[in-house]
C-alpha cells in the first residue's frame, strides 16, 4: 500500500500507540487524566479517514467518524452480548477534543480472526461461490445469484491481515488450528447470534443486513469472550435497501460504493492496477457518501444525526 496514515492528533492525558485504516488507538499516559498509568484500558478513537481499494485515501469524509461511533453505541445497548466499553463521555474521561467519536474501552486479548456472518450471497462470497459453489469451504446450493439470500446465515471467517494487506477467508477447519475448537465454537455461536438480532433489527426498519464482520477477545480480569471494536457499521456490515433489493445485480449498499464507483470511473484519472496513490476526491462524492453515512444511522436508529 503506497498511502500514508496521517499522524494522529495529540491528547493530553493519552500517548498514541497505533494507527489503523480509520480508527487511532492511545494508551493512559503515565500522568494526568483518570485512566492515568493504568495498563488494562485502551481509547479507540474514529476519524473520518476512509478507505478504498486498500488504499487510505487523502480525502476525508466529514462526520464519519462520530457516525461509526455513534452506530456502534447504539449497535452495544441492542446486543445482549458482552463488550469493552468503559466510557463514552467527557465527564467519564473521553477527551473532550475527540468527544463524540472515541470511546474508552477493556484492553482484551484480541482472536487473529475477522468474524464474518453472510445473510446474502455476494462480494468475495459470489466470487468463490462462482468458481466452486462454496464459501469458505461451506457447500451451498446451486443456482444462486449476487444478492440472493441464504437459507440461514452462514459464519465465514478470515485470517487477519496487516493494513494495506487483504483478509484471507479461511475454513473453519483452520480457523480451530489458529484458536481452538472451545473457543472456535463459542465464537461462531456469538457471531450468528449477532447477525440474527441485528438483522431482525434492521428489517423492521426497511434495511437488509447482508453481511456483518465482527471482532472479539478474551477479557482478561475475567476470561470471558467480549466484543470489540466497532459493530455493525456501514464499514463493517453490507447494509442494503429492501426496496431496492434485486437479486442478480449488485446492489446499492449503505458505504463508500460511491467512492469505489469514482475511482474505478475514467473520471478519477486513476489506475487500479498501478497501485499509485489515489486522487482526491471531488466534493459531489464526499457529499453524496456523507449523506449515505447520515442515512443509515438515521433509518437503523430513528435518530437525527446532529
Amino acid at each position: 500500500m503506497t498511502s500514508v496514515i496521517p499522524a494522529a492528533p495529540a491528547l493530553p492525558g493519552w500517548t498514541h500507540i497505533y494507527s489503523g485504516k480509520v480508527r487511532d488507538l492511545y494508551q493512559p499516559a503515565s500522568m494526568g487524566g483518570p485512566f492515568a498509568g493504568r495498563n488494562d484500558v485502551v481509547l479507540v478513537v474514529a476519524s473520518d479517514r476512509i478507505s478504498a481499494f486498500d488504499h487510505i485515501l487523502s480525502t476525508e469524509i466529514p462526520d464519519k467518524g462520530r457516525i461509526l461511533t455513534g452506530l456502534s453505541l447504539w449497535w452495544f445497548e441492542q446486543l445482549n452480548v458482552p463488550n469493552h466499553l468503559l466510557a463514552t463521555t467527557v465527564e467519564d474521561g473521553v477527551p473532550a477534543a475527540v468527544a463524540g467519536r472515541a470511546m474508552v474501552c477493556k484492553k482484551l486479548e484480541m482472536f487473529p480472526i475477522e468474524c464474518i456472518s453472510r445473510g446474502y450471497l455476494t462480494g468475495s462470497g459470489l466470487i468463490e461461490y462462482r468458481a466452486s459453489q462454496t464459501v469458505c469451504s461451506l457447500p451451498l446450493p446451486a443456482g444462486l445469484e449476487d444478492g440472493s439470500r441464504l437459507e440461514e446465515a452462514i459464519f465465514t471467517p478470515s485470517a487477519k491481515a496487516e493494513v494495506g494487506e487483504h483478509d484471507e477467508n479461511i475454513s473453519f477447519a483452520q480457523m480451530v488450528q489458529t484458536v481452538g475448537e472451545k473457543s472456535a465454537e463459542a465464537l461462531r455461536t456469538l457471531t450468528l447470534e449477532i447477525y440474527s438480532r441485528a438483522e431482525e433489527i434492521a428489517r423492521e426498519r426497511g434495511i437488509i443486513l447482508a453481511d456483518t464482520k465482527v471482532e472479539f477477545g478474551t477479557d482478561p480480569a475475567t476470561g470471558v469472550i467480549t466484543l470489540g471494536d466497532e459493530v455493525l457499521t456501514p464499514d463493517s456490515s453490507r447494509f442494503w435497501d429492501a426496496e431496492l433489493w434485486a437479486p442478480g445485480q449488485a446492489q446499492p449498499s449503505f458505504d463508500k460504493q460511491y467512492v469505489r464507483d469514482w475511482l474505478a470511473s475514467p473520471a478519477s484519472g486513476w489506475d487500479r492496477a498501478s497501485d499509485t496513490v489515489p486522487p482526491a476526491l471531488p466534493a459531489d462524492v464526499v457529499e453524496r457518501t456523507r449523506a449515505r453515512y447520515v442515512e443509515a444511522f438515521e433509518r437503523l436508529t430513528g435518530a437525527t444525526f446532529v
